[in-house]
């Protein structure tokens, strides 16, 4: 009987074994020569292009973005990747890191300012020479690549040796990939500005296109140079693949604008120094806690002058110092000058950005200080509002409140009730009845005077 039992079981495990490997089976070869198709029309057919964007402020969020979707591309086999850029430029170390994977990269690099009305300024500028086909929208602007530092005076170009040194490194990436180094350099020394058309002329891009099919099917065929072998470009009807940021990279390039460093660090510091000081909720010392680690991280992320954080600290002080003891603006205005002189020298590293970057910058920075200011003189005058009140302690608090009589109240006695608690009344004279509206006007001991209140709300 047992027998029988395991050979049944035996043939019911068989009979579902079988299908269960045979299905398993036909899906791994299924899998095999759907990928096997695949990779034959995309080698044979379909080219792929990765495409990347950079937008805004160049940070280094934007470096690795840029890293990351480079060696994504390669690990693909893509056959080019496009990158596009509107740009007012950015930090000087997180340009160079993406130019440098730009010419490391074993994949052709096709960099596009687009749309119209776009711009690939200062350091845009390096980003746009470095790629091996580099291309512009009608309409669109390059150039204005002069190193420059911020302090209080303003913004003014960095020293010669700092210029010479990225005149020549813009020209060696454009002799690299085929541009006119010449023109190249005249972007930093000179702050030259080009359009399309005088971009092409001058031999800095190699092609105008309204827009991607369009770009992509003029640069089809040509031949570029990678690690010294040359490379036809598959870019007609190719199938764009666009990659978007990732969280990390999103995070970096928002806390590496010095902008957002300091407005982060000055609400750090407004949060510690008003937690500190109405200690029991927490929250002022959490968020002030967290912006100021963030801060702290983003100022990591460039080169900050150190006096200019102290500057800021100061500032802050001073403004709480205001608060706490009014001297009528004098210290405010002491912080106020801190604040911006410190905000305005934070980054010491120089910078590659068009002015239009600056401006909003010092916008920034003196909305800050006048907020601030504003803030302070008001609390300022809450402190004085409260110094001017008239001390009331005790029962002298009582003085002037409305209630009702508990009981008839003469000049002998009655009684009222306050907050909850009776007290001993007694009027000058006249009588009041019980029930009657009264108010306090004085005290004698632990007996209050009142009066009647002449209708007025309780």
């Amino acid at each position: 009987m047992y027998n029988r039992r395991g050979e049944l079981r035996q043939k019911i495990a068989f009979k579902v074994a079988i299908p269960i490997a045979i299905l398993i089976l036909t899906l791994i070869f299924a899998f095999v020569i759907i990928n096997t198709a695949t990779a034959g029309a995309r080698d044979t057919d379909s080219p792929v292009v990765y495409v990347l964007r950079i937008e805004g402020t160049i940070t280094e969020g934007t470096a690795m973005d840029v890293q990351e979707g480079l060696a994504e591309a390669e690990d693909a086999h893509a056959d080019a990747i496009l990158i596009e850029l509107d740009t007012p430029g950015g930090l000087v170390e997180s340009t160079l890191k993406i130019t440098e994977a730009i010419m490391n990269s074993k994949v052709p690099v096709i960099t596009y300012v687009t749309p119209r009305g776009a711009i690939a300024a200062s350091a845009g500028s390096f980003i746009l020479v470095s790629g091996n086909i580099a291309a512009m929208t009608p309409g669109t602007t390059i150039g204005a690549a002069m190193p420059v530092s911020i302090g209080i005076s303003g913004r003014k170009p960095a020293d010669n040796k700092t210029v010479k040194f990225f005149a020549e490194h813009i020209a060696s990436i454009a002799n690299s990939s085929g541009k006119n180094a010449t023109q190249a350099k005249l972007f930093v020394t000179e702050n030259a500005v080009l359009n399309a058309d005088k971009a092409l002329q001058r031999g800095v891009i190699d092609v105008i296109a309204s827009n991607e099919p369009e770009l992509l099917r003029i640069v089809d065929g040509r031949e570029v140079n990678i690690d010294g072998n040359n490379i036809t470009m598959r870019t007609r009807n190719a199938s764009l693949h666009y990659k978007g940021e990732s969280a990390r990279s999103s995070l970096l390039k928002l806390l590496g604008n010095p902008q957002i460093a300091v407005i982060l660090l000055i609400v750090g510091l407004y949060g510690l120094i008003f937690g500190f000081m109405s200690p029991g909720t927490y929250v002022p010392e959490m968020i002030g806690a967290i912006c100021l680690v963030l801060s702290l991280y983003g100022m990591g992320l460039f080169t900050v002058n150190m006096f200019g954080v102290l500057l800021i600290i100061i500032a802050v002080i001073l403004f709480i110092a205001e608060a706490l003891t009014p001297t009528f603006g004098i210290l405010t205005t002491g912080a106020v000058m801190c604040l911006i002189i410190g905000a305005l020298i934070l980054p010491k590293e120089p910078l590659l950005f068009d002015p239009r970057w600056f401006r909003g910058f010092t916008i920034t920075v003196l909305g800050i200080a006048v907020a601030s200011a504003a803030f302070f003189f008001f609390a300022v005058g809450a402190v004085l509002k409260a110094r001017r009140r008239r001390p009331k302690v005790g029962a002298e608090e009582l003085i002037g409140r409305i209630t009702k009589a508990m009981t008839k109240i003469t000049e002998d006695g009655g009684t009222i009730k306050i907050h909850g608690e009776l007290w001993n009344a007694r009027t000058r004279g006249e009588e009041i009845e019980k029930g009657a509206k009264v108010e306090v006007v004085a005290r004698e001991g632990l007996t209050l005077i009142v009066r009647r209140a002449n209708d007025r709300g309780a």
